[in-house]
């Protein structure tokens, strides 16, 4: 689908009372995935931006969380960015992976400030962006699964870059970059499939 189409279905989904009241859901949580091809993460950014900017002209608040700022933030606000940017040169790429999966870790410390921020603002959508920027040390269907307590109330749509697949062999699956099959979440919705 061609990006100002993909643009259009996005407003369309999102602005629609269907999306916002979550409905048809079948008690689910509103939890929907926007993949793309990774390829495509400027025109996505881009994208996003400008689904942002229309959706708040027609009066909808959004709330964009980028992971990796996010992870930034939550470093430095423990005082460990500076320790991990010395360390980053000097460890092997598994040292670094595990002590930023021990510092970042969903449960912890990630769902945590993004609760805080969705408690700071009053908004109707939540964006999550960053996801391909935080791998391998934050995984997304981490972050889905601690965030269904969280992130119930309003929608929160996941910009993936890979693909979001239903199989009756595998069920489903997020597969970042479309090279990794081992992220099993089923409780999403692919947005390209939700009626406006």
């Amino acid at each position: 689908m061609p990006m100002q189409e993909r643009l259009q279905h996005l407003f369309s989904v999102v602005s629609g009372q269907r999306f916002l009241n979550k409905q048809g859901l079948g008690n689910e949580v509103p939890f929907f995935i926007c993949p793309y091809r990774p390829e495509e993460a400027v025109e996505i950014e881009r994208l996003q931006r400008q689904l942002v900017n229309r959706l708040e002209q027609a009066g909808i608040r959004i709330l964009s969380i980028n992971l990796y700022d996010l992870a930034v933030d939550i470093l430095k606000e423990r005082d460990i960015w500076e320790q991990v940017l010395e360390l980053e040169p000097t460890v092997s790429k598994d040292q670094l992976k595990e002590l930023l999966q021990g510092v970042l870790d969903p449960e912890a410390h990630l769902v945590p400030a993004i609760a805080a921020k969705l408690q700071s603002v009053e908004f109707d959508v939540l964006f999550l962006s960053g996801v391909g920027e935080v791998f391998p040390y934050i995984r997304s269907h981490n972050v889905l699964n601690n965030l269904q307590s969280t992130a119930k109330d309003q929608p929160t749509v996941m910009f993936f870059p890979g693909s979001y697949t239903h199989s009756l062999e595998t069920g489903a699956s997020l597969d970042l970059f479309g090279r990794l099959h081992d992220d099993k979440y089923y409780r999403a919705f692919n947005i390209f499939h939700y009626e406006a």
